[in-house]
């Protein structure tokens, strides 16, 4: 099945992603990468792993206004993509886009879900004095940061962490997790992968 991954940034989920699908037997390809912006660091990781780039950034150019998601869509469409995973993509998109593809966008978010909603996670951790943060991988419906969850990687959090650390850390085990969930996503009757480091 073709995948699309879509980012706003450096990609290192991305990166993890598609590496995992060049492993014999995964059920995925790596078919397409979409950024809304044109300065994000993944676009060249993308390019250097082989993978087809489209740039499509939602402001008006030229008196010329672009609908963003049907840009999307039709890009979705000529690449034939059956799955979406949404990698530091940091768009909301409509409920009209996510009806499209029922079950098929996923996202990683840095938290440990329904924990830690929106922005800014590792510093609101520290701040709650959590004893554990982490990940999870859900699916994306209208509700932000609110659709099933697939997947979750949980670490410990130390009083001597800090934010970037504690970012550091929970970035290296998404990782793991976001492939691993990956190649579950349309097993029928699976659980939620759970994973305590």
């Amino acid at each position: 099945m073709k995948v699309a991954i879509f980012i706003s940034g450096a990609g290192s989920n991305m990166v993890a992603l598609i590496n995992s699908m060049k492993e014999p037997n995964y059920p995925y390809e790596p078919a397409l990468v979409i950024s809304d912006k044109l300065e994000a660091l993944g676009i060249d990781k993308a390019k250097k792993l082989n993978i087809p780039v489209i740039i499509i950034e939602s402001y008006i150019n030229s008196h010329i206004n672009c609908n963003f998601e049907e840009q999307i869509f039709k890009a979705l469409e000529l690449y034939k993509i059956e799955v979406i995973c949404l990698a530091g993509f940091m768009r909301i998109l409509t409920a009209n886009f996510i009806s499209k593809f029922p079950g098929k966008i996923i996202n990683i978010h840095p938290s440990l879900l329904p924990s830690l909603k929106g922005t800014n996670t590792h510093q609101r951790a520290i701040d709650m004095r959590l004893d554990f943060h982490g990940a999870t991988v859900h699916e994306v419906t209208e509700n932000l940061d609110s659709g099933k969850i697939l997947g979750q990687i949980s670490i410990p959090v130390y009083s001597d962490d800090t934010r970037q650390s504690l970012e550091s850390k929970v970035r290296a085990q998404e990782h793991i997790l976001y492939p691993r969930v990956l190649s579950d996503l349309l097993r029928p009757n699976k659980l939620p992968i759970q994973i305590i480091v």
